[in-house]
């Protein structure tokens, strides 16, 4: 058996790569997908199953995809609802990985469908759990973002949590190795330590909301002093929820059609904006001055939409559009990683030739992943 957890720095987030006796299994894959096809082709294995511990709000799933190229079926916990095909899992599910067996424990609370994956290894002994967001190490889920899908508080939300921590997690052995989905700097927890991997009975000595007098002074613990969630977590959630694809929304500029009435115009510009979440800037040495690119960032902006700028090939120099430099969430070079990092919801501005960019609204927290 062979467990390897997949680090993500600038996301705080780790995935979980699964082996025993040619089989494979991973838990919550990142959007790109490619090491994971690298991974599975090095060790000669086949990939029998893509666990979800729940819909995640930080980033985009590669779930889809990993799916398509592999043919491995997608699993989630009980009551999920994704707008595709997945196995929907009942509670104490028992799926076999080559030798090993993986077993759902349903623990809602973060959100109603999160669930921790329990293995057990070939003896037959329960080695580890998956916690998702569920349990990290020093901290808990937060219980605050599921609560317009779940029609629920958050005080509410928070009460499920304990009950799913203290009666399905707390009672598994000591020696049983925690391995979370986020580590400190995520935000989706708001006191994670540094470390990302430990022993269940370490986290029942230290991590505070797990030594709470009652149920009702965990939830104060645990509702307490919360962030407001950044504004791109819904988007996410309703792509890993529904699927997504790309679509070109552009003016195609070989075939224009003269038009000169300016609402007529505005009309035609709105309508490419209608359906779409992100707006992506291709930022040249002219785009800056071209007649419309500014009144559709700050429509793109209104709608609440995404709006990332990514340098076109070899610009170098170039002067941002004046809406871009007010209302743009991230800025990259012409590089496939950057680019697919900040339509995933990753906040960063960076020159052309990748390099941090000094004077941004992120340059404080700048990290390369």
């Amino acid at each position: 058996m062979k467990i390897e957890q997949i680090y993500t720095g600038c996301l705080a987030q780790g995935a979980y790569y699964i082996e025993s006796n040619g089989e494979a299994a991973i838990i919550d894959p990142l959007r790109e997908t490619q090491p994971y096809i690298d991974r599975l082709t090095k060790d000669g294995v086949s990939l029998k199953y893509i666990f979800e511990t729940h819909f995640h709000a930080d980033f985009v799933s590669g779930h889809l995809d990993l799916s398509k190229k592999t043919g491995a079926p997608i699993v989630y916990g009980p009551t999920a609802n994704p707008e595709f095909e997945a196995i929907v899992a009942n509670d104490g599910q028992l799926f076999t990985i080559g030798n090993i067996k993986i077993k759902v424990l349903h623990t809602p609370g973060h959100t109603l469908e999160s669930t921790t994956y329990l293995l057990i290894d070939e003896q037959g002994k329960e080695t580890a759990i998956f916690s998702g967001d569920t349990l990290f190490l020093g901290d808990v889920g937060r219980p605050d973002l599921a609560q317009k899908a779940a029609n629920m508080s958050k005080e509410d939300l928070a009460g499920m949590l304990y009950d799913s921590l203290y009666t399905k997690i707390l009672p598994l052995a000591d020696d049983v190795t925690v391995y979370p989905a986020h580590g400190a700097g995520s935000a989706c927890g708001k006191n994670m330590m540094k470390e990302t991997v430990d022993t269940l009975g370490n986290q029942k000595k230290m991590n505070y909301a797990l030594n709470q007098p009652s149920k009702q002074a965990f939830i104060e613990a645990v509702t307490d002093g919360l962030l407001p969630p950044p504004a791109y977590f819904g988007m996410n959630v309703a792509m890993n929820k529904k699927g997504y694809q790309l679509r070109n929304a552009s003016i195609d500029s070989t075939k224009p059609n003269k038009a000169k009435n300016t609402e007529y115009i505005k009309q035609l510009l709105r309508s490419k904006l209608t359906w779409s979440n992100t707006c992506i800037v291709l930022i040249g040495p002219k785009t800056h001055s071209r007649e419309w690119v500014n009144w559709e960032i700050e429509q793109a902006y209104k709608k609440q939409n995404r709006i990332v700028g990514v340098y076109i090939n070899g610009a170098s120099g170039v002067d941002l559009p004046e809406n871009f430099n007010k209302y743009g969430d991230a800025l990259v070079g012409w590089n496939s990683k950057n680019i697919e990092s900040v339509l995933e919801g990753e906040n960063k501005w960076y020159e052309p030739n990748d390099t941090p960019r000094i004077n941004s609204p992120y340059a404080p927290s700048f990290g390369v992943c």
